[in-house]
């Protein structure tokens, strides 16, 4: 199948520095999209679009570079306005950044255990954030990058910051359990995705060797592709859309964790 011309689309891809998120940003703009890179610094957002001009001939006008450090929530909510005033229309937001929680508990200066707030809070808030440019047309989608290990996770309610008993496993596994029930917030069409294990940083957690980057990548942008429809909520583990954990589609875990997002991210939807 020959793949689709993007050329009309613009995505946001955030950790498009490295691994799956910079494969993603590649095959993207390969296909004529306009690409927002994401980096958690100026310097790695601009080292990663120079790299990608450099090395696949892309032109430097699809590409733009957008910084915010998901350890800081206003990080986000600064972004989230430049994204806003330069493309007030966005086509997809790719949630891929992601960090696999540290060994020592560690809280944000937002008061949020580390790896629940990257990989899961931030993207929470930036998409609320970026309701209006996802939905100024219709067709507008989000794709979260998930994990399979969301299978193994519980959403400690009363404990989300994992301050009485923590395990980076578990705290990694609800980060992404959290961001694949998001994916059924009737707010933006969304969908989750397990991109396969792949050789990125995150793949100390699994422990087995995995495939590349670009073929998980190749599993996002299928799905950021107009011409590939999805239903919202839906869960795909690489390009086989399969059933979620039980609690992902459930309507009272999903308004529970809304409110319980918007106290951590102090943003009233």
């Amino acid at each position: 199948m020959s793949a689709s011309d993007l050329s009309s689309r613009t995505v946001l891809v955030t950790g498009a520095t490295s691994g799956i998120g910079y494969e993603t940003a590649r095959r993207l703009a390969e296909r004529g999209a306009t690409v927002l890179v994401h980096g958690r610094t100026a310097e790695e957002a601009q080292a990663a679009t120079d790299r990608l001009i450099a090395t696949t001939g892309i032109d430097g006008a699809q590409l733009c570079g957008f910084t915010a450090d998901f350890t800081h929530l206003e990080e986000v909510e600064s972004m989230a306005r430049r994204v806003i005033a330069e493309h007030p229309q966005l086509d997809v937001l790719v949630n891929n950044a992601a960090m696999a929680a540290p060994e020592r508990h560690t809280i944000t200066g937002d008061g949020n255990e580390i790896a629940f707030q990257v990989n899961f809070l931030a993207h929470y808030l930036l998409t609320c954030l970026l309701e209006p440019a996802l939905t100024s047309s219709p067709g507008g989608r989000v794709v979260n990058v998930s994990s399979s290990l969301h299978r193994t996770a519980s959403i400690q309610w009363s404990d989300p910051h994992r301050a009485r008993r923590y395990s980076r496993l578990a705290a990694y596994a609800q980060s992404q359990l959290a961001l694949t029930v998001f994916a059924s917030d009737p707010r933006v069409t969304a969908v989750s995705v397990h991109p396969g294990v792949c050789e990125t940083d995150l793949l100390s957690l699994y422990a087995v060797s995995g495939a590349s980057a670009a073929d998980g990548a190749a599993h996002v942008v299928r799905l950021c592709d107009p011409a590939t429809e999805i239903v919202n909520g839906a869960y795909y583990d690489r390009d086989q859309r399969v059933e979620p954990a039980q609690a992902a589609t459930e309507d009272r875990t999903i308004k529970r964790l809304t409110k319980l997002a918007d106290q951590l991210v102090g943003h009233s939807a």
